[in-house]
């Protein structure tokens, strides 16, 4: 009898020592972009995105195998300016899986910087979970001098692994930094240090292989929102509208015409329209379209019934969301409602 007790609690005490050094089980899924592109030389700047494959990827930073039990995907290779709809539905419906599903303690997502803060917003308002969800790419190609992809890959690993990243929606990691889904913008068209927080900046960084958060996001996200992709085989459409002076009311009207179920204004100051424009958004809004104002303005919120009575035109204000976000948004609000007054909720909430 003794000698029984005795060999359980060793086993018991193996088990327990197997579960504690047992490294975080993390899925790398790739989608292109120029962390998989490839220059002419070494030193040029010109190169085609989305040529290498995803186990390229893995082998140009072994390091990663350190800090958890990694696997990786190929979802597409594309450069980010060709996403789509498409993909986006694909890309959430395959994430929920692997952290709902699958037992994957984290996802990494390899993707272009062009379009990177849109997907990441995305797949904030569509994951259902709190599991970290962290997006890389790189400003140069893969075999470019100093490319900086691997390095960023690797920081995203080490974010998707640690507890401080989770509960806080979905990251970008670049260039060190850790950034909000919702408050990340691209402001530069060739550095490396592209990324910035926006007026909150950004979330933490990562030193060392650890993460470090310096403050967490308020709006909601990921397992609070009632935004649900898994049955959804398209989404509607929505495009965005460009303000400047003596603006054509053309787009407008095609957006109108083409029979889009949305248009965002990338309005000038407090996203103001020129009056043609102003003319045939009224026009759509009664029609069932549902506007948004934005600004093109880098930063400040476009605000409710400010200089625009949205009230009276049942106009919604985008707030803290520059353009691309808002269409985003406003695609998924579309799913669930066409009041517009729902739909303003929805921007103060998310």
């Amino acid at each position: 009898m003794k000698h029984l007790k005795s060999i359980l609690l060793v086993a018991v005490a193996l088990l327990v020592t197997v579960g504690l050094s047992a490294k975080p089980k993390i899925r790398i899924i790739a989608t292109g972009g120029t962390i998989a592109g490839i220059s002419t030389t070494s030193a040029s700047s010109a190169y085609t995105a989305g040529q290498v494959g995803i186990q390229t990827l893995l082998d140009a930073v072994p390091q990663i195998l350190n800090l958890a039990d990694i696997s990786g995907e190929q979802l597409v290779n594309i450069g980010s300016q060709d996403m789509n709809d498409e993909v986006w539905l694909k890309l959430a419906k395959r994430v929920n899986e692997l952290l709902n599903k699958e037992g994957y303690d984290g996802v990494v997502i390899t993707h272009g910087t062009d379009t990177m803060e849109e997907t990441a917003y995305f797949l904030n308002l569509t994951v259902k979970s709190d599991k970290p969800v962290i997006l890389a790419g790189s400003m140069r190609p893969s075999n470019a001098i100093s490319a900086d992809g691997p390095a960023n890959l690797y920081n995203a690993v080490a974010a998707a692994v640690s507890p401080k990243c989770r509960g806080i929606g979905v990251l970008c990691c670049m260039n060190n930094q850790l950034l909000d889904a919702k408050t990340v913008i691209k402001t530069h068209t060739i550095d490396c240090d592209t990324f910035e927080g926006g007026p909150s900046g950004i979330i933490g960084y990562i030193y060392n292989g650890e993460a470090h958060i310096l403050q967490t996001p308020n709006n909601k996200h990921t397992k609070e929102s009632v935004f649900d992709v898994s049955k959804l085989e398209k989404l509607p459409k929505v495009g965005i509208v460009y303000g400047y002076a003596n603006a054509s009311a053309l787009p407008m009207q095609a957006f109108v015409d083409a029979k889009f179920d949305g248009i965002v204004l990338a309005g000038v100051g407090d996203g103001n329209f020129y009056k043609d424009v102003f003319e045939v958004a009224v026009k759509a809004q009664n029609k069932g379209i549902q506007i948004v104002r934005s600004s093109r303005c880098p930063t400040g919120p476009t605000c409710l019934n400010s200089e625009v009575d949205d009230e009276k035109y049942h106009f919604v204000a985008a707030l803290n969301l520059n353009p691309q976000k808002a269409r985003v948004l406003l695609m998924l609000a579309l799913t669930k409602t066409h009041d517009w007054k729902e739909i303003q909720e929805f921007f103060l909430e998310y």
